[in-house]
C-alpha cells in the first residue's frame, strides 16, 4: 500500500497551515504539539507535546510535524480555550482527563459536547488553579464560551458519532474541511475545488470573480468566499 492511499480520509495539514485554520501563531502551535524545554534555577525543564500527532509513526511527516484532521480539530479546541484565558496547564490536564474518559482525540468527541463541563472542573482542580478559576462566572464562561462552539459550531458529526467535517464559517456553509477530500483542505463544499486554487485565480485574473466562476464552474459567490477566507487566514 503506497503511502498516498494510507493519507486517504485521514487529512493532511502543514504545521503552518493548520496554525492559520484555528487561528494561531505558528510558533506556539509549535510549542504545543513538539514540547520544548527552558532554563530553571535547578537545571533544565521541559514540556512535553499535548498529543503525538495522527503521523507520528510516519518518519517523513513525523519530523515535518503533519497535522491529520483529528488533529486539527483537537488543536481548534485547545486553541479556543488559550484565547479564553484558560491556562496551558489545565488545558493539558484537561486533554488528560478526557482521555481517561472518551479516548485519543478527546475534545472533538461528540460526549465532550455533555461531559465537558464535569473534564473540565475536575481539570482545574487537578492543575490546582482552583482559587483563579472556580468562580461561578469564570464556570459559566469556560463552559459556554469555550467548549460548545469549539465542539458543536460548524461540526459534523457521522452515525458513530465521530467527527466528519468542519464547516469554519457554519452559518454560510460554503467552505468545508472534509478528510475524504482533497485531503481535507478546505474546499468549495458543492464544488470541491480547494479556496486557495480560485484564490490564486482571482488574483491571476486580476479580480474578475466572473471570469474564475465560469473556468472553474462555481458561482461567483462561491469565488468571493473563497477569496475572503483565505484573506482570513493570511491576515
Amino acid at each position: 500500500m503506497d503511502q498516498s492511499h494510507q493519507l486517504l480520509g485521514t487529512g493532511l495539514y502543514p504545521l503552518h497551515r493548520a496554525s492559520r485554520l484555528v487561528g494561531e501563531d505558528v510558533r506556539t502551535v509549535r510549542r504545543w504539539l513538539k514540547g520544548y524545554s527552558w532554563k530553571h534555577q535547578d537545571g533544565r525543564r521541559s514540556s512535553e507535546p499535548l498529543w503525538p500527532l495522527q503521523y507520528a509513526a510516519d518518519d517523513d511527516l513525523a519530523s515535518e510535524q503533519v497535522l491529520g484532521f483529528k488533529d486539527l480539530l483537537e488543536l481548534r479546541t485547545v486553541a479556543r480555550f488559550v484565547q479564553c484565558g484558560v491556562s496551558l496547564r489545565v488545558v493539558r490536564e484537561t486533554i488528560d482527563v478526557a482521555r481517561q474518559y472518551l479516548g485519543d482525540y478527546p475534545l472533538h468527541a461528540r460526549r465532550f459536547v455533555t461531559d465537558g463541563r464535569k473534564i473540565f472542573l475536575e481539570a482545574v482542580e487537578r492543575a490546582g488553579e482552583e482559587a483563579r478559576m472556580l468562580d461561578v462566572r469564570n464556570r459559566q464562561f469556560a463552559i459556554e464560551s469555550v467548549i460548545r462552539p469549539s465542539l458543536i459550531e460548524g461540526i459534523e458529526y457521522g452515525a458513530d458519532a465521530q467527527a466528519l467535517r468542519w464547516y469554519p464559517e457554519p452559518k454560510r456553509k460554503l467552505i468545508v474541511l472534509d478528510p475524504a477530500l482533497q485531503f481535507g483542505e478546505p474546499i468549495i463544499a458543492d464544488a470541491g475545488v480547494p479556496t486557495d486554487t480560485l484564490a490564486a485565480a482571482f488574483k491571476a485574473e486580476q479580480g474578475d470573480a466572473q471570469r474564475v466562476a465560469r473556468l472553474y464552474r462555481v458561482t461567483p459567490q462561491a469565488v468571493r468566499a473563497a477569496v475572503a477566507f483565505e484573506q482570513k487566514l493570511a491576515a
